[in-house]
């Protein structure tokens, strides 16, 4: 059996409400072990026996298609990458322990490009600071993230990035705590 948390692109945002332990629900229809959903920004922790992440994303994917009537993306993570994404400390240790300071990671489905990469982390600006590991990109936000304009601006938008979901890394240490208790907790 293998462990996953699927990170949800979009949902609870907008006019796409969903109550949590009615997503659970569509996991378990799925015959999911182990479902347990993780705050209200659509992260659902699960085990299978498939260890094909691109098959158990595409299923996701088609079943909430059907079931809610619109796309939904799916970022699978295992336990040890959701860990090694809470743990990485690409910025100062400044730029975490500060109280006005946010550090997010956005989740990708496949590494940038090197070219790309590079392009990405040249829009850092004075108060958004970028960087990039793996499938995750890490971004230091020394402002309101509301009040940010880094990823509106024509800079990034010229870059066309592969679709990503977003997550506080607090939250990213929060999931990585419950999945060293073992999950099965449902703290939504």
């Amino acid at each position: 059996m293998h462990d996953y948390i699927a990170f949800l692109r979009g949902i609870n945002l907008g006019r796409r409400r969903l109550k949590m332990d009615a997503l659970g629900a569509l996991f378990e229809q799925l015959k999911f072990k182990r479902v347990a959903t993780f705050i209200a920004s659509g992260n659902v922790l699960f085990a299978d026996a498939s260890a094909d992440e691109a098959a158990l994303r595409a299923r996701i994917e088609h079943h909430l298609r059907e079931s809610l009537g619109y796309d939904v993306e799916v970022f699978l993570r295992g336990p040890a990458e959701v860990g090694a994404i809470a743990q990485l400390r690409p910025f100062a240790a400044s730029g975490f322990e500060a109280a006005a300071h946010s550090v997010f990671a956005a989740l990708l489905q496949q590494p940038l490009a090197p070219a790309l990469r590079r392009r990405l982390i040249a829009c850092g600006t004075p108060v958004d600071h970028l960087h990039v590991e793996g499938r995750e990109i890490y971004w230091l936000c020394q402002i309101r993230s509301s009040d940010s304009t880094l990823w509106t601006s024509p800079a990034v938008k010229a870059l066309h990035l592969p679709s990503m979901t977003m997550r506080n890394m607090n939250t990213l240490v929060r999931l990585q705590a419950l999945c060293a208790r073992g999950g099965g907790l449902n703290p939504a």
